[in-house]
C-alpha cells in the first residue's frame, strides 16, 4: 500500500472482518534500488496457521479483501 494510513486502515478492517486470521502486522518495504523514502510501500502481513495452513474459505476471503484494496496476496 502506498502509505501507512492506508495500510493501517486495511489492517484494522481485516482484523475486524476476520479475527480468525490471527495477528496482522504492518511492514515497511523499500522498493529494490530506490533510495527515496517516498518509494517505500507498506505491507499487511499475516502468518499462515501452523497446523493445516489456510483454508480455502480464508484464502478466498483474503483474495476478495486484497482486490477491494487494489492489492494482491503473496505467499513465500
Amino acid at each position: 500500500m502506498p502509505d501507512r494510513d492506508t495500510a493501517e486502515t486495511a489492517m484494522e478492517e481485516l482484523s475486524a472482518r476476520r479475527p480468525d486470521l490471527g495477528e496482522v502486522e504492518l511492514v515497511r518495504d523499500s522498493l529494490a534500488g530506490e533510495d527515496d523514502a517516498e518509494d517505500a510501500q507498506w505491507l499487511v502481513v499475516l502468518e499462515a496457521p501452523e497446523e493445516g495452513g489456510w483454508t480455502t474459505e480464508q484464502l478466498a476471503d483474503l483474495d476478495a479483501f486484497t482486490a477491494e484494496h487494489d492489492g494482491w496476496r503473496e505467499e513465500d
